[in-house]
């Protein structure tokens, strides 16, 4: 295939392809034809998807209540009726992963049998931890822990606190075991297996095969050529829209927790004035990194921010009850792999308040964030076998988040059942429900509390500043026809739209919204990423039969 991008485009990289086709990356771009812009935009893709975005913020804006009540219309019957779909879809996405590893398919090497990693394991995790899962950590560490041992109740276990709101001591291990197990659910293997389908397909189908670096080259061998007509047009515009709502919640998540924490610290006001603009100063800031690219931004933001916050943890780890949080990780890990099956069972259960309203939820979170995280995931694993690929993006960072929030569980429970009637955690968690604070209320009982809140703030706006420059820059390839090296205005433009969407979802029902703007595009792009799995068998039994 011929490569109109030079060696700066992933294709040009590929070992020699067993799938031809005379589709040349940017063919069908419209060429700096946009005045002082100097777009390179793919005339389908990127005109549809600006254009609906736009008029979704337009009506959004004009007709907030309706716009309300369809969201969570929309949440209701995703959650309600197709939790079934879901669990099982997720399932499959774990036993492919699995499959991967144990299966000949795990000595292929992505990009050929000579090509090597382009980074070290180091700036590897950090760029994915920072741009995959960082607001997630902040946001959900305390609060789910909390939530599922006391109100949830994952597989129906006896609640602490009992039916006449006393507490019970004998209720408290089996409790902590389990709403730590819960919370490892949601962030351990069965998401990131849905990341390594993604990313799996994108690096295969461009590293080894050579056709452009988008979503829709992974129907190459279902579609054939077609790939490059309306039927590719469909799937990357479906990709776009899957990853902008994913990071609008994100993004609108990392708002509220950023304005509470600004509210704890130094008694601003929790408005949804002062939540759009946080969003509105912290796309700017974006704005900046996108402009400086992705070794001279969101690289070293992700390399600092991991820094800051390890340190942040081994804060937590060492002034709170250290040994009780390193026993409630254990503990919780224990119960998450011997009721692994249990938990992930799509029928005969009776937990709907834990299932339903957490788990359905995480799973469509997860797959509307796989394009952009897969995507950025395949741009810096190009080199790495496919068994050590998927165990690195599989196991390891599922074992970081463990030991993240089963220390940050383990401290803001202990904290809970010493002392309920005190407990900023059962008031934030579970007597009057503000999800945002839950983290500075385990803060506010260890030493330093102003300065660990303020630390704490500030690693949720980097959060937020990687998740929206690495979520640009995959926008920007898809609706550039699969370039990655087009004008750092585009880019630009797709930050700002992604923070113009956080906002009008806020505005337009706060986080019914923004859940219903993940599961309204999780549901036709779950059939997309199935339809995925059997391209890369397709694709892998063709590598084998060339060694």
């Amino acid at each position: 295939m011929n490569d109109p991008n030079g060696s700066n485009d992933p294709s040009s990289h590929a070992a020699t392809s067993d799938m031809e086709t005379d589709y040349v990356v940017g063919q069908d771009n419209i060429e700096g034809q946009l005045g002082p812009f100097g777009f390179d935009i793919h005339n389908r893709v990127f005109v549809v998807s600006a254009l609906a975005s736009s008029v979704f913020i337009v009506l959004t804006l004009i007709f907030p209540e309706r716009a309300g009540a369809i969201f969570q219309s929309i949440v209701a019957f995703s959650t309600g009726t197709l939790d079934w779909y879901f669990m099982i879809v997720v399932n499959i996405f774990v036993l492919f992963s699995l499959a991967m590893i144990v299966l000949p398919y795990g000595k292929i090497r992505l990009g050929g049998p000579d090509a090597r990693p382009e980074y070290s394991y180091l700036s590897w995790f950090s760029m994915l931890f920072a741009a995959g899962i960082g607001i997630g950590l902040l946001f959900f560490g305390v609060l789910e822990p909390v939530y599922h041992a006391n109100v949830s109740l994952p597989l129906g276990i006896p609640s602490p606190f009992g039916t006449d709101g006393e507490l019970d001591p004998g209720a408290i291990p089996a409790a902590t075991a389990m709403g730590l197990a819960g919370t490892y659910l949601h962030w351990g293997i069965h998401g990131w297996a849905v990341y390594v389908v993604m990313a799996l397909a994108l690096s295969i189908f461009t590293y080894n095969k050579g056709l452009p670096f988008s979503i829709r080259s992974a129907f190459f061998p279902i579609l054939g050529d077609r790939v490059w007509g309306w039927w590719g047009h469909a799937i990357d515009i479906l990709a776009v829209f899957s990853t902008l709502f994913g990071l609008a919640t994100s993004l609108g998540l990392g708002a509220q927790q950023a304005n509470a924490g600004m509210n704890f610290v130094f008694g601003l006001e929790v408005s949804a004035t002062a939540q759009v603009v946080i969003i509105l100063l912290v796309t700017a800031v974006a704005l900046v990194s996108v402009w400086r690219g992705l070794d001279g931004g969101v690289k070293k933001l992700s390399e600092l921010n991991m820094i800051l916050a390890v340190l942040f943890f081994l804060f937590v780890l060492f002034a709170g009850p250290t040994l009780i949080a390193l026993s409630g990780f254990w503990k919780g890990l224990t119960t998450y792999v011997t009721e692994f099956v249990s938990l992930s069972a799509p029928f005969g259960r009776d937990d709907d308040a834990f299932r339903q309203d957490w788990t359905i939820f995480y799973w469509a979170w997860w797959i509307s964030w796989a394009p952009f995280v897969g995507m950025f995931i395949a741009r810096v694993s190009r080199g790495r076998t496919i068994r050590e690929f998927v165990t690195c993006v599989l196991i390891i960072p599922s074992l970081f988040i463990f030991i993240w929030m089963g220390v940050f569980g383990a401290t803001a429970l202990e904290q809970l059942y010493a002392s309920p009637d005190t407990s900023l955690v059962k008031d934030y968690v579970i007597d009057n429900y503000s999800p945002e604070l839950s983290l500075f209320g385990m803060l506010n009982e260890l030493p330093l509390t102003g300065l660990m809140a303020t630390i704490a703030i500030v690693l949720a706006l980097v959060f937020f500043v990687t998740s929206s420059d690495s979520g640009s820059l995959v926008i920007d390839t898809i609706t550039a026809g699969g370039k990655i090296d087009a004008p750092r205005t585009q880019r630009m433009f797709w930050a700002t739209v992604e923070g113009l969407i956080a906002i009008v979802l806020l505005l337009g029902g706060g986080l019914s919204a923004l859940q219903a703007g993940v599961t309204a595009t999780a549901i036709p792009f779950s059939i997309v990423m199935l339809l995925m799995c059997y391209s890369i068998i397709k694709a892998l039994n063709g590598e084998l039969h060339r060694r």
